[in-house]
């Protein structure tokens, strides 16, 4: 049992007592299954596929004003002024929201996340209706989960209140009680993210690791004619890659290949190389949706029971998903069910002992020099873990888009010690070498260049050569059937592919793009930001750090 501050237990007695006050409660209505669809299609829109769109008013997560309370061992290491504000602020912000919600009008749904006898979360959903249309949030949350299970543990509970005035907006996890409140947001990434965060940190708990992570079974015939089962776990920031490769074929189409699709966002890994999926509902960035490179989740996402999130539609319902005019976040949940065939009956990843191997895929999105894939090595896929470099998408922050970042596992949700993480993941990663093979993938491309400008302004010079999805889908088939080719990198200690069939890796040698002084500089100087990043978590494995060194 973890330890609490004084402070700590006097704002959790009044989390407790606002969780006690919905207890039968005459303003709260216990939502069934068939109203909750009734009622959020009133203030929807109809698209042409007949399914329903809707539009938030906040369109991305507010990562910059999430406060963790609790323990040194939730709590953030440094506050931003927004940050520190709530934080000053809490106890009159709780007391507020404790009368609140004994007037307010709320709906209350219950769902399970998850389908497993050991860890399957138990999710309580309070939002409040004072504006009307704020039933599809509880309505979207429902279509993500499964139905619930009165045994359902651990107990998990969202606090809703979007019509939380503007000018104090700001998102309260509470870890260590399992409870998130959310105050001035009606955007349904809060509600998405606050169980499955919390649902990584409770997954911790019991020894498992929460991975920000898509999941599938792949079965391919590999050089020598045999079929092997493989699973894959394929990690990635929002937006950069993790659903599409999670929902794609890769051209695995022979006599006895294909794919079986568990999971496109968390899931709850084990030491035997197991894991335990969360959702029925796959929350998708229709940005660049494409029938033809992307049919498996286009097919998916214009089936009736879709719900579209801040895509552009007009008045005749069609859909515009390269429409940006309101965001370019628009998003759409899509069932597990409407990406039949590919679907797998299980949603949770078997022992790595019960098939011939687990593929870990990193999905980075890097514009410059970095390889298209890499072979890692167990001590260089700790350190890729460490890294999680991406760049930033709209989903985190609009005005940082395209912008550099590092988040640890690709995960923004992590709650706690993040060289635990790392440590967890590179044990597992030993345990099982040789049978479980990591590699990173960029999904970017090569040879961008950006000139800043002394008033900092940026001016692109030249644009990135974006590998393609199909590019990549042959790259990871490759991977699988064992016939890509590798060599060890002029300018990076890693082997890289030199032959995959069906890619004319030749259009993005890097030489093409920059001159061999520049590469060795740019490689140089990403070297050296690394290990600055990496030397800021103390209890990280010295061999990780090490291998982030030399890479």
């Amino acid at each position: 049992m973890i330890s609490t501050t004084p402070l700590n237990v006097k704002e959790f007695d009044m989390v407790r007592r606002i969780l006690e006050s919905f207890r039968g409660a005459p303003n709260v209505i216990n939502s069934t299954d068939w109203t909750l669809r009734r009622s959020a299609e009133r203030f929807a829109s109809f698209t042409k596929y007949g399914n329903v769109a809707v539009h938030s008013t906040v369109k991305n997560r507010s990562a910059k004003i999430t406060v963790y309370v609790g323990s040194d061992a939730v709590r953030l290491k440094s506050h931003n002024p927004q940050q520190t504000e709530i934080m000053n602020n809490l106890p009159k912000t709780l007391a507020l929201v404790e009368e609140y919600v004994k007037r307010a009008p709320f709906v209350r749904i219950n769902r399970t996340m998850g389908n497993n006898n050991d860890f399957s979360p138990n999710c309580m959903f309070y939002v409040s209706i004072q504006r009307p249309e704020m039933i599809r949030l509880a309505y979207m949350t429902w279509a993500t989960l499964f139905p619930a299970k009165q045994d359902g543990d651990p107990k998990q509970f969202i606090v809703y209140i979007p019509e939380w005035q503007e000018t104090d907006r700001q998102i309260l996890v509470f870890p260590e009680i399992s409870t998130t409140i959310v105050l001035g947001s009606d955007y349904y990434g809060e509600s998405k993210k606050g169980f499955l965060r919390m649902a990584m940190w409770n997954a911790k708990q019991k020894g498992m690791l929460g991975l920000h992570a898509g999941a599938k079974i792949l079965k391919a015939r590999g050089h020598d004619g045999l079929v092997r089962k493989y699973g894959m776990l394929i990690f990635g920031m929002s937006g950069t890659g993790k659903t599409t490769h999670t929902c794609h074929t890769h051209g695995l189409d022979g006599d006895d290949e294909g794919i079986e699709i568990l999971q496109d966002d968390v899931v709850f890994l084990k030491k035997d190389g197991s894991a335990y999926g969360s959702e029925r509902g796959f929350y998708l960035k229709t940005e660049g949706l494409d029938p033809v490179t992307q049919p498996i989740i286009y097919k998916a996402a214009t089936s009736r029971d879709t719900i579209f999130e801040n895509v552009m539609i007009d008045y005749e319902g069609n859909l515009y998903f390269e429409d940006d005019t309101l965001t370019s976040n628009g998003r759409g949940i899509m069932m597990r069910e409407d990406l039949k065939p590919y679907i797998s009956n299980n949603i949770n990843l078997p022992p790595v002992s019960e098939m011939d191997g687990l593929i870990v895929a990193f999905i980075t999105r890097r514009h410059t020099v970095v390889p298209l894939a890499a072979k890692l090595t167990p001590e260089q896929a700790a350190a890729v873990f460490m890294l999680g470099e991406s760049i930033e998408t709209s989903a985190g922050d609009p005005k940082r888009a395209g912008e550099s970042i590092r988040e640890v596992g690709t995960n923004p949700f992590i709650v706690g010690d993040k060289a635990f993480e790392g440590n967890w993941f590179y044990d597992f990663v030993k345990r099982h070498e040789g049978k479980v093979h990591c590699y990173q993938l960029n999904t970017g491309g090569i040879g961008e260049i950006i000139e800043k400008l002394p008033n900092g302004q940026k001016v692109m010079k030249r644009k990135v050569r974006r590998v393609e999805i199909p590019e990549m889908a042959s790259i990871i088939r490759g991977i699988v059937c064992g016939t890509n080719r590798w060599s060890k990198d002029k300018y990076w200690n890693l082997e890289v592919p030199t032959v995959v069939d069906g890619v004319d890796l030749s259009k993005y040698d890097v030489e093409k793009f920059y001159h061999s002084d520049d590469i060795v500089k740019q490689v140089s100087e990403l070297r050296i930001e690394r290990v600055k990043y990496i030397e800021e978590f103390d209890n990280l494995d010295k061999v990780i750090i090490a291998a982030a060194k030399t890479m």
